[in-house]
């Protein structure tokens, strides 16, 4: 509302957009032209990622079940996609800038894809874990976390 000229985009993961999925009518009865992005990967991202990392991969109450987020957006009459692909991504981003008024697109993730920065649990913000680099570890090549 503050910026009615502006693109503007919401990006939730699965568990907080559907903490907050009530906002898809105020979209529709301001006219609000926001985009949304869901990064849908089945779990409560934040607290997934910290049982990864910190807890030996225990993942506890973390599973999230979801309703069809293009379906829920398509009840309030906001058109939607789903992305399941990498080579969907472009046409789907194209496709919610070119319609006028809200777009919702639910891009479907693998379940331990992560999200940087993050803070680990009981730190404060400014010990925040940055975007790992891609190491070497006997013989594996792959992303490890940089604490």
């Amino acid at each position: 509302m503050a910026f009615p000229d502006r693109l503007v985009w919401a990006v939730a993961g699965d568990g907080g957009f559907q903490m907050t999925l009530q906002e898809l009518a105020v979209l529709k009865q301001e006219r609000l032209p926001v985009k949304i992005a869901i990064i849908n990967n089945g779990f409560l991202g934040m607290v997934r990622q910290w049982q990864q990392f910190f807890y030996d991969k225990r993942y506890t109450g973390t599973p999230v079940v979801s309703p069809d987020f293009v379906k829920l957006a398509d009840a309030y009459d906001i058109p939607g996609l789903r992305v399941t692909r990498p080579d969907q991504v472009v046409a789907a981003y194209e496709t919610a800038i070119a319609t006028p008024g809200p777009f919702l697109i639910d891009f479907q993730v693998k379940e331990e894809v992560n999200v940087y920065p993050m803070v680990p649990p009981g730190a404060a913000v400014d010990q925040l874990i940055r975007r790992p680099k891609p190491t070497v570890v006997q013989g594996y090549s792959g992303v490890q976390p940089s604490f």
